[in-house]
């Protein structure tokens, strides 16, 4: 995947030590148009960078994650099918700020992030990552969130309540006959895993609003029954915050 002209590989040491020369020029020097950049935070196999792509050829799509085996089926599939307007960054999400200019990105989706119940500094939506996030996007910047885990769920509607950021979209079961949308039926393969389980999918979206700092919600949510696909919780704790 080293070889794949759309595929940038840059890691947490190699970022750490010197500036990241495309920062704030993505659209000039990598896509060579001034379309919206709209992200893809933990990309997995890249479906879902993808299949945006392929519905919005006037925006720019990058996935990112560190593990290149996974992202290479993305990656393959979007240079074989000469897509134009993918792209894919394998770093660390922790240092995402690193590689994109103020007000360079558009969207961010997250999609399945694990919810990692036992720590909140990990979690992708928490307000950390908030304030990562609001380096690099836009002032009307939109945020999605596509989850099976009620932790997860329950706890970003608790940060959008503790921050009072608007919420453009909430939806418990994105399956519902009354909720059927095209964007959100694009499934991925862990969602699959997850729905032949009978676990509802669920959504939200959300603003930053043009805040730049976050504040944590003081409360304790009920975990999940298990971890990641075919792997049960370790912890014997009900609930966490």
């Amino acid at each position: 995947m080293s070889k794949y002209p759309h595929v940038v590989e840059h890691h947490f040491s190699i970022a750490d030590a010197s500036p990241f020369p495309m920062k704030g020029n993505w659209g000039r020097d990598f896509f060579h148009n001034d379309n919206p950049i709209v992200l893809e935070l933990g990309c997995g196999r890249g479906e879902y960078t993808v299949a945006l792509a392929r519905r919005f050829p006037e925006k720019n799509f990058i996935g990112v994650d560190i593990k290149g085996a996974r992202m290479w089926s993305g990656a393959t599939e979007a240079l074989n099918d000469g897509l134009k307007n993918v792209g894919f960054l394998r770093t660390n999400i922790e240092i995402i700020d690193h590689f994109f200019g103020a007000g360079e990105v558009s969207e961010i989706w997250l999609t399945f992030p694990d919810p990692q119940m036992k720590k909140y500094t990990k979690r992708l939506t928490s307000s950390l990552f908030l304030e990562r996030y609001a380096r690099i996007l836009s002032a009307d910047a939109t945020i999605h969130l596509k989850t099976d885990s009620n932790f997860m769920f329950t706890y970003t509607k608790y940060v959008t309540q503790a921050n009072m950021l608007p919420v453009i979209r909430c939806i418990d079961n994105v399956y519902a006959p009354q909720e059927v949308d095209e964007i959100l039926s694009i499934r991925t393969y862990y969602e699959s895993q997850w729905l032949e389980r009978g676990l509802t999918i669920k959504y939200i979206s959300f603003s930053l609003s043009g805040r730049d700092t976050f504040v944590e919600p003081d409360v304790e949510i009920e975990l999940d029954e298990y971890r990641s696909y075919n792997r049960s919780k370790r912890s014997g704790l009900q609930t966490s915050k």
